[in-house]
């Protein structure tokens, strides 16, 4: 038995895969640990996983409009959450980490637990980086397209020279950014290092690539040791912040009585910062003639119009239940939303809100599952003609139907445990 912790942060999309190789883990007679925000205890408590932990907190902000605006700006969302959320708490995280890391044999890390690399380096601790999204690789052979950024995509095919010199300029940026810490490597006795602690997130150990080879195909400038795993799917809601699940009789009733509805969802973060998102889809629906689920999270009863029998408002279901019995999916192209859209095998609507998005969403119309909107664009005719599209051309169709049969033949969590437990009680690597 190995004592494994699992560092992760963000929201349920950054939450859940780490939750369900927690799982698999414990039933293959290991010990993990959850290290990550407070607001999630319970969550990971309640299926009989240790929790520990870790500084910031994001549930503290959960219900702070200029927080979430700020975090979901199209352009500006990356720096916030970085240069002035992130980066400023690095001792705390770094400190609490630590503490969950005692008596551990192996680290798990996540893109956005910028603390992994330095606590692992300064306990001398084995550890794997985990990787949800393609974006997170920046490779010049598959370049992202970065949010606020989309017009550089279009200047990409002259050469990988470009996205290069671009890169070089953004890690200038995110050195500066990064300056604390540098300063805590020098504080804790660890020598300097010429990598960035903000965009060099990989271990020497080895990487999971916890996504589909079917989304993003690897690339020669990957990380070495990089293992592709397939996505790793779980969405119970659990107990989270007094959420609470839709009434699933109600549901069935409701998806009984007619044909697919078109299902609109922001995922479990976006959906807090939703605009006239939800307002759009609707009146979309109206134009269509079609039926629809929305879900709104704890922003459903803000949903005030008068609304036909034909569109059903909702908290939170299992995207594994309703996305399956739906005609199209409009989502943010969150990557957890994205992956279960993929496996649900039904066409997407993607408007990306910001970070990871607009690449996830680029992926999804490249494979040909789906198509595109820009948020500043998502208005009800705009959305009702890309919907018929969707709806009418059998191209899209049948192209995500063959992705989720690919989908079908992979076992993301099985995978991603196997290797994980190659890995333990690997001799230390320094970063």
């Amino acid at each position: 038995m190995a004592r494994i912790v699992l560092n992760t942060f963000g929201s349920l999309g950054d939450l859940h895969p780490y939750l369900a190789i927690a799982i698999e883990l414990r039933n293959r007679g290991h010990d993990p640990v959850i290290a990550t925000c407070e607001v999630y205890r319970q969550k990971v408590l309640a299926e009989r996983i240790a929790f520990a932990p870790v500084r910031p907190d994001v549930g503290l902000k959960m219900n702070d409009a200029k927080f979430i605006e700020k975090l979901w700006h199209p352009r500006r969302g990356g720096e916030f959450l970085l240069r002035d959320y992130l980066v400023p708490h690095i001792e705390q995280t770094y400190e609490d980490l630590v503490r969950a890391c005692q008596g551990a044999d192996l680290l798990l890390t996540h893109g956005a637990a910028i603390a992994g690399p330095t606590a692992a380096e300064a306990l001398k601790l084995p550890w794997l980086s985990l990787v949800l999204q393609p974006i997170l690789f920046f490779s010049a052979y598959d370049p992202p397209v970065i949010s606020g950024f989309e017009w550089a995509r279009h200047v990409y095919p002259f050469g990988a020279g470009v996205f290069q010199a671009l890169m070089g300029i953004a890690r200038l940026q995110l050195k500066n950014w990064a300056a604390p810490i540098y300063k805590l490597r020098q504080r804790i006795g660890l020598p300097a290092s010429r990598l960035n602690p903000l965009i060099d997130v990989f271990s020497p150990s080895g990487t999971l690539a916890l996504f589909s080879k079917s989304f993003a195909e690897p690339q020669p400038d990957w990380p070495p040791n990089t293992h592709v795993t397939g996505f790793v799917y779980y969405d119970r809601l659990g107990e989270f912040a007094g959420a609470s699940e839709d009434d699933p009789e109600e549901v069935e009733i409701f998806l009984r009585s007619g044909p697919p509805p078109i299902l609109f969802t922001l995922g479990s973060s976006a959906v807090m910062h939703p605009g006239e998102f939800f307002r759009e889809s609707i009146a979309a629906v109206h134009e269509l003639g079609a039926r629809a689920v929305l879900l709104a999270g704890k922003g459903k009863d803000d949903i005030h119009n008068p609304l036909p029998d034909s569109i059903l408002v909702g908290g939170y279901l299992p995207y594994s239940k309703i996305m399956p019995r739906a005609a199209a999916i409009v989502h943010q192209g969150g990557i957890g939303t994205t992956a279960q859209a993929l496996r649900a095998g039904r066409p997407m609507l993607v408007t990306p809100w910001s970070h990871d998005q607009p690449d996830n969403a680029e992926r999804v119309r490249r494979i040909g599952a789906g198509r595109r909107i820009p948020r500043n664009r998502y208005y009800a005719p705009r959305v009702a003609n890309e919907l018929r599209t969707l709806l009418t051309d059998t191209g899209y169709f049948e192209r995500a139907r063959d992705i989720a049969w690919q989908i079908a033949q992979e076992d993301g969590i099985a995978n991603a445990c196997d290797v994980i437990e190659e890995k333990v009680g690997l001799p230390f690597l320094a970063h």
